[in-house]
């Protein structure tokens, strides 16, 4: 679910709170290490995604927040801010020549530079809170 977020709104707010849960606490943030990822280049995105890049040949930029149940992929449209909503269900991250998220049959790739690299550990943290959110839905093995 790909949403405007430029203006506030109550109702897309809600929807994403229940989606994804509420976002964390100041000291859940702290105890995390920060809950949000640096800005970062985006280099390529899904057909249905181009709409929400610049025509021109601005950069576009890209963030990542991450809430108990899910993330969110904040992208920056010249004035305009679209937020992409993922649950931990439906994300599938692939690291190749940087990064790229696929959920829901659109996928979005940052660029491999000096601001990914910076993100690295906020990426092993995203990781491990999908594990940790999957392992809550696994079921026991049979014998």
């Amino acid at each position: 679910m790909v949403y405007n977020t430029t203006y506030k709104n109550e109702g897309v707010k809600e929807l994403i709170n229940d989606v994804l849960g509420k976002p964390f606490s100041f000291f859940q943030a702290l105890k995390l290490g920060g809950i949000g990822s640096k800005r970062m280049i985006i280099e390529e995105t899904s057909n249905n995604l181009n709409n929400l890049l610049n025509k021109v040949s601005d950069m576009n930029y890209g963030n990542i927040e991450l809430r108990p149940n899910g993330i969110l992929v904040m992208i920056n449209k010249g004035l305009e801010n679209y937020t992409w909503v993922i649950p931990y269900r439906q994300l599938v991250i692939y690291k190749t020549y940087g990064l790229s998220i696929h959920a829901e049959g659109k996928f979005i790739r940052f660029k491999n530079n000096k601001t990914f690299k910076e993100n690295t550990s906020f990426f092993k943290k995203l990781i491990r809170l999908k594990v940790k959110n999957q392992e809550r839905f696994s079921i026991p093995a049979y014998e």
